[in-house]
């Protein structure tokens, strides 16, 4: 096989899986909950400047995992509490909750270290030969890490007991209180859990992105379009979202560039919204 066809493969395959986990807290919030989290991005971006924090103190990469799951996870259960729970069921009222608290982050972000871009090193050095193709060990690292995920996540989800209460909770909340189940600590927990799967997503790809406070508006949008074209709900459709999404992307910025893939992404998501607005998997 022709090695440039076996790197473009692993292109669009590492574009894929990177966009999964990066979308995969915003599904878990939006899908199980109906809540649209405009800071997904900006959780992302504190992820990603946990790496930041690690490298500049000499730490290894991987104390930057606990680092962003103790702050995303202590924020997102402080917005859940006492800002989003009173209105689940008031859509708009969360939509612009969120994205003023995403504007507030990117400030607090931005006080904090500046506007300046900043590079992280990739724990992981170095190429490996796949098939006559030469590619990084990190980024192989990453579509590994991906598959583990969601997999992990497809497997307490459908197994546990406590996803087969967050079932009974997301397809009927009051026959779930009626059971004994506590419906408020189950959409708490959710969505902290959302908000941890976006800082260890930042954490992931920091090394391969510049870290500044405005990175999280790219990350929320290629998320949204994810949910949009794959519906919400399923695992299923993130993936087929991501692989849509991800690999229109990759494939269009190889042959044109960057600005070409993220237009055909856009006219993708808006013919989605205008003929298919449930997305391919949609929720029965």
């Amino acid at each position: 096989m022709e090695p440039v066809l076996v790197a473009q493969g692993l292109n669009a395959l590492f574009a894929i899986s990177v966009l999964a986990l990066v979308a995969l807290g915003l599904a878990v919030v939006f899908g199980l909950l109906g809540v649209l989290n405009l800071a997904h991005g900006e959780l992302v971006m504190i992820g990603a400047y946990c790496a930041y924090v690690a490298q500049t103190h000499g730490w290894p990469f991987i104390a930057a995992l606990p680092m962003a799951i103790v702050v995303c996870g202590a924020l997102g259960f402080v917005v859940e509490r006492w800002l989003v729970s009173p209105l689940y069921h008031r859509p708009f009222d969360t939509l612009v909750l969120t994205w003023g608290l995403s504007l507030l982050i990117r400030k607090c972000a931005e006080a904090m270290f500046g506007l300046g871009y900043k590079s992280i090193s990739e724990p992981v050095s170095g190429t490996l030969d796949v098939l006559g193709a030469t590619y990084p060990r990190y980024r192989l690292l990453l579509i590994v890490v991906s598959v583990v995920v969601l997999g992990a996540l497809v497997l307490w989800y459908g197994r546990s007991r406590a996803g087969s209460r967050i079932k009974a909770m997301v397809d009927n909340p009051d026959l779930a209180r009626a059971v004994g189940i506590r419906v408020s600590r189950f959409a708490s927990a959710t969505f902290v859990a959302g908000t941890c799967l976006a800082g260890l997503a930042g954490v992931l790809i920091a090394p391969l992105v510049p870290v500044q406070p405005f990175m999280g508006l790219d990350h929320i949008l290629m998320s949204f379009f994810v949910l949009v074209v794959g519906g919400l709900g399923s695992v299923a459709g993130l993936l087929t979202g991501s692989m849509v999404i991800g690999g229109t992307n990759s494939v269009v910025s190889a042959i044109s560039d960057s600005t070409g893939g993220y237009f055909c992404v856009l006219v993708l998501a808006i013919l989605f919204l205008w003929q298919r607005p449930s997305g391919i998997h949609a929720r029965r």
